[in-house]
């Protein structure tokens, strides 16, 4: 995971970035603002806690009242907290340095740990837990895919509302008009576009 710093570190530039876990889903109220308060820190890195019945599974985050990183441990015999690190990760823009001065670990992989690991001892890191009623879902396998994918159509089909779709938040956020999405609306005819649809008349 951590070589996609060097290898996006042009895309980069100066920017701070954060790192998203393509087989995560993230879902729960305040999300958003959550993210976009958590992108405008400067000079730290954020990672985020998820409490879990069975922390040997996870990488587990040890904090104080804080919400400073007081230990990382990846699938520790004897967990110091419940609460497991997801795949979402904040950092400013030193994550490109100091994923290029890292070196394989005994699997030959750059590792997201590591980089972890010098913003703790620099005493950067901090952790954002997510509370009560949020869900966390990790996509990895054909069984918690088909979970994950139960849970969404679940949502969908009770609130009528789409769970992630980049045309409406685009739309919302003011980066396309509502001509733009109308037009995409119109591309083809399915039940996403239907929805596409609705929107533009709201």
């Amino acid at each position: 995971l951590a070589h996609a710093f060097i290898i996006g570190a042009h895309f980069i530039d100066q920017d701070a970035v954060t790192l998203i876990l393509g087989d995560n889903i993230f879902y729960g109220q305040g999300l958003s603002q959550t993210l976009s308060r958590i992108s405008n820190q400067e000079d730290t890195a954020t990672i985020f806690g998820y409490q879990v019945t069975d922390p040997k599974r996870y990488g587990i985050v040890e904090f104080n009242s804080k919400g400073n990183v007081l230990s990382i441990e990846e699938k520790p015999r004897q967990p110091k907290s419940n609460f497991a690190v997801p795949g979402l990760y904040f950092y400013d823009n030193s994550v490109v340095e100091i994923a290029s001065k890292l070196t394989p670990s005994q699997r030959g992989e750059l590792e997201i740990t590591d980089i972890n690991r010098r913003y703790l001892e620099a005493g950067k890191l901090k952790v954002e837990i997510f509370s009560r009623g949020f869900n966390w879902l990790d996509a990895g396998t054909k069984d918690s895919l088909l979970d994950a994918s139960n849970f969404v159509a679940s949502i969908e089909k009770r609130q009528g509302l789409k769970i992630c779709c980049p045309e409406e938040i685009a739309y919302r956020k003011g980066l396309i008009n509502k001509k733009q999405l109308t037009a995409l609306a119109q591309e083809t005819k399915t039940d996403y576009t239907d929805y596409l649809k609705t929107i533009c008349t709201q």
